[in-house]
């Protein structure tokens, strides 16, 4: 199959725009102008059920809905549109309203490194044993989702992480011994053709780093594009390359978004899962817990049954972060434990590899590992499965049970304590 995207200045091309309303069209361009929206020829003819388009996952995930925007901001955007406003006066309004969706979630900004005098926009260090690599080549995906928390990447250059220089990366690997994991991330590094995956990963084998023990590659392609791993045409170059990092023992591991089973049932996906497999990737899925896409046991017990059985391990069940449509998207924490809970019970002990729900936010990951009753208090019980401060992980605290908490932002330390264990130690990292 041919790639071919559809944006806002095309996507009234696709064939199938003949079952939306003209007030679904304008909806989609209305949401669009704030938040990124691009789709491809396969989510539109292999995934999504036009005949149930409204509710349909996939619909959901990659185009645009009224309620992603508040009314008051809709109505807005739709009456400069409408109102042949000067492209800079709709540009301008879009911008303030984009700054209001929190594009800096969890202090992404404050996880840019300064190395040797420079601030190194295209790395990201955040937890100890992992550095995030921004590929300038890598800095779009095949198709958008609409909860991405990365949407600034799409919209605004002030908020856009990238490099593309490959011995700055080496060098500050070299650096930072402790550092055991470099994760290429986007965007999708995926999107990239193989001769710039050659070059990057080139540089890490020449350097021979003998902290480096894995390289991850974060991507949705198996789900928007999975030809990427069979029919695009350096397809199998690529395969051998990540053969040869193998075999020079650093490991592969591909973190693939699966947002919803429907992904895994092509036979264009299975056939990419097999190869990789083949070719000595490890393959690990993740995915935010979703409304009106994936909250319900069912479907992520389905999901992780499907995945172990084409050998993919599961790895995280995120909580939607806060920016950009969280409103649409959100789940409370409360319902968000019962879900995975639920989940859990339906599945063997092979899938139950997954950690969740994980909230990664400013100080790290923090998961909900339940709601409990102690002294008669009922208290979430949580936990870093990553922190800033390593020794915050694995060391349990408490929240007053809030059933309307959406984000760690909503909750209150338990039992008359004036804040949680790692705040201040928090701050004083961040200054």
């Amino acid at each position: 199959m041919t790639y071919k995207a559809y944006t806002l200045h095309n996507f009234r091309q696709l064939p199938q725009m003949k079952f939306l309303t003209e007030e679904q069209k304008l909806t989609i361009e209305v949401v669009g102008t704030v938040l990124p929206f691009k789709t491809n020829n396969y989510v539109v003819d292999e995934l999504i059920d036009w005949d149930n388009f409204e509710k349909d996952p996939f619909y959901i995930l990659n185009f645009p809905q009224r309620d992603m925007l508040s009314k008051a901001t809709f109505d807005k955007v739709k009456m400069l549109l409408q109102g042949n406003a000067s492209r800079t006066e709709i540009q301008e309004e879009v911008k303030k309203i984009r700054l209001k969706l929190n594009p800096n979630p969890a202090g992404q900004e404050s996880n840019v490194p300064e190395f040797k005098g420079k601030r190194l926009t295209g790395i990201q260090h955040k937890y100890r044993e992992i550095m995030l690599f921004f590929p300038t080549q890598g800095q779009t995906c095949h198709a958008y989702c609409t909860f991405c928390f990365r949407w600034p990447q799409f919209a605004l250059n002030d908020f856009k992480f990238a490099m593309k220089e490959a011995d700055t990366m080496v060098e500050y690997l070299k650096s930072n011994p402790h550092i055991t994991d470099v994760l290429f991330t986007g965007g999708d590094p995926a999107v990239m053709q193989t001769r710039f995956f050659e070059a990057y990963f080139n540089a890490l084998l020449d350097a021979d780093i003998p902290n480096l023990k894995n390289i991850r590659i974060g991507t949705k392609s198996l789900g928007y594009w999975p030809y990427r791993f069979t029919t695009d045409a350096d397809a199998d170059d690529l395969l051998r390359l990540f053969k040869r990092v193998k075999e020079r023992g650093i490991n592969v591991a591909l973190m693939a978004h699966f947002n919803h089973p429907g992904e895994l049932k092509t036979e264009a996906v299975k056939l990419a899962v097999k190869r990789l497999i083949a070719a000595g990737v490890q393959i690990r899925s993740q995915s935010p817990l979703l409304r009106n896409i994936n909250d319900k046991a069912e479907i992520w017990a389905e999901n992780w049954k499907e995945q172990v059985a084409m050998g993919i391990i599961p790895y995280y069940m995120f909580i939607a972060r806060n920016t950009g449509a969280q409103d649409y998207f959100a789940v409370s924490l409360n319902r968000a434990w019962q879900i995975y809970r639920n989940a859990y019970n339906q599945v063997s002990g092979i899938c139950r590899t997954v950690k969740g729900p994980s909230m990664s936010c400013n100080p790290g990951k923090v998961q909900i590992n339940g709601v409990s009753e102690i002294n008669g208090k009922k208290v979430f019980v949580l936990n870093f499965l990553q922190g800033r401060d390593p020794s915050w992980v694995g060391k349990p605290f408490f929240a007053k049970f809030n059933p309307d908490a959406i984000w760690l932002d909503d909750l209150e330390p338990a039992f008359g304590e004036n804040s949680f264990f790692f705040e201040d130690a928090f701050m004083e990292l961040l200054a």
